[in-house]
């Protein structure tokens, strides 16, 4: 009988040996073999959408599996409250004011725009190139819609999508947000004559919004299988849940939260269809997915709107439901689990990506982005510590550490007030009171010295780029 045990003790040690042999080493990145990456950016998703973030009538089970198996990051931050500068910011890493991707004068870019990112920016799309990752836009990209701002001239493979918001190019002849509220279902996909766009041309308009979310998943998924013995990268850009609101019939009045919740949910099952194909082709173990959104909701439009949850107030400002977004970091055998409750910004993706990628950052300008690759393979603390939150060009607020300093608020569409200069600024504890409710400047003038040192330095070295927004032909 002892023999026989210690044979079968053997024979259990080895097979256990040789499972995990095969098993890849929790966050080991193979230098020939580097990780595919894959970000989903919703449009005006707020912080409280997400069921996993506590919506009580959004279901999102897809996205709620990312967050149990990957990392839920409660303090992450886009870069700017409004499209354009946010995505400028994404996509190179840097403020949207150093490109000149922000303004005062119009805060976005419009289909009669003049200008677009400048070509002198490198896009993650091109840094990517580098290391020979093949890389695709899908969706909404609100960079230029001139040919040489589109994705396929700032490093992109290809692009399939709506080049603007889609709220643009309005023929219609009725408000929006009235007919909204008396009846969704009435909403004329005809009267936004928006382009869709297959690299520079033009293949429908308008895009038939009605199932715009389920082709760009589907287009992910197809560009995943196409480019599955290479490195690649998906920038995947829904269009929603920026109003007007549109979705499949498969999702129409599936919610409880009406058409918005139709909306999440079936940007959630696109999500669900590119994990799914992540599985199957093998590659689930070395893709990095991230999903967040570009600002919060637009709430004047209501129901329409998305939720902020706890935080103040919406897009468009620099309170913090304008701007902090839920995030998720998805990879298994690479992205270690947990809840990640210190500072991340869409900027980091780009130094993220660059470090795991084995691609050396660019030398000769300002990145603002830190690399988190540490934080997410390792659950080491974040590199981040602080945030700056400009509204166009100027800069109304900071945080660093805890604490958050508004030198400048200023509400949005008439909502939360209007410009007011703060001498000394509101000082707020966000992580005590996440809803900007108590200022506490009063107590604690040394913890504004800092900030206002942080910002001093900050704008030592800042050299604005020349306005791109502000011409329109």
């Amino acid at each position: 009988m002892a023999y026989s045990t210690i044979f079968w003790k053997l024979l259990y040690s080895l097979s256990i040996s040789m499972i995990v042999s095969q098993t890849p080493i929790h966050g080991q990145i193979d230098p020939s073999n580097p990780p595919n990456f894959i970000i989903i950016f919703a449009d005006d998703l707020g912080y409280g959408d997400l069921s996993s973030y506590g919506n009580p009538t959004i279901h999102t089970p897809n996205l709620d599996r990312m967050a149990h198996e990957g990392q839920k990051w409660t303090n992450f931050y886009a870069a700017a409250s409004v499209c354009t500068p946010s995505r400028a910011a994404l996509l190179t890493g840097r403020l949207p004011v150093r490109s000149g991707m922000s303004s005062n004068i119009h805060r976005v870019l419009f289909p009669d725009s003049k200008n677009g990112l400048p070509a002198s920016e490198i896009t993650l799309a091109e840094q990517l190139k580098k290391a020979g990752y093949a890389s695709a836009c899908i969706g909404k990209w609100h960079l230029g819609h001139k040919e040489q701002y589109l994705p396929t001239n700032n490093g992109f493979d290809s692009y399939f999508g709506i080049p603007y918001s889609n709220d643009m190019d309005f023929i219609g002849n009725t408000d929006y947000n009235k007919l909204a509220q008396e009846s969704p279902i009435a909403i004329k996909m005809e009267d936004y004559n928006v382009p869709l766009l297959q690299n520079t041309k033009i293949i429908e308009r308008p895009a038939n919004q009605n199932n715009i979310t389920q082709r760009y998943s589907e287009e992910a998924v197809s560009f995943i299988k196409e480019h599955k013995d290479e490195p690649f990268f998906i920038y995947l850009a829904h269009n929603l849940p920026h109003i007007p609101l549109f979705a499949s019939g498969n999702f129409l009045g599936s919610s409880k939260r009406g058409l918005y919740g139709d909306v999440v949910e079936e940007i959630d099952n696109g999500v669900g269809l590119i994990l799914k194909t992540l599985k199957e082709t093998g590659l689930a173990e070395n893709t990095i997915v991230v999903f967040t959104s570009d600002n919060g909701p637009w709430l004047p439009f209501k129901t329409h709107a998305g939720s902020a949850g706890p935080l103040k107030a919406g897009k468009g400002t620099t309170w913090e439901g304008g701007m902090r977004e839920p995030t998720i970091f998805w990879g298994p055998g690479l992205v270690k689990p947990g809840l990640v409750s210190e500072l991340g910004s869409t900027m980091d993706i780009f130094a993220t990506f660059s470090t795991m990628a084995g691609i050396e950052l660019p030398k000769d300008r300002i990145i603002d982005g830190k690399d988190l690759s540490e934080t997410l393979i390792h659950h080491k603390p974040s590199p981040r510590n602080s945030m700056l939150y400009y509204r166009g060009t100027e800069l109304y607020a900071a945080r660093l550490g805890d604490f958050k300093a508004h030198f400048i608020t200023e509400g949005e569409y008439g909502q939360f007030g209007e410009l007011e200069v703060h001498d000394p600024p509101l000082l707020y504890n966000v992580n005590q009171d996440i809803s900007e409710n108590f200022n506490i400047a009063g107590n604690h003038p040394e913890i504004i010295e800092q900030i206002k040192k942080l910002v001093e330095d900050h704008k030592s070295n800042l050299v604005k780029g020349k306005d791109q927004l502000a011409e329109r032909e």
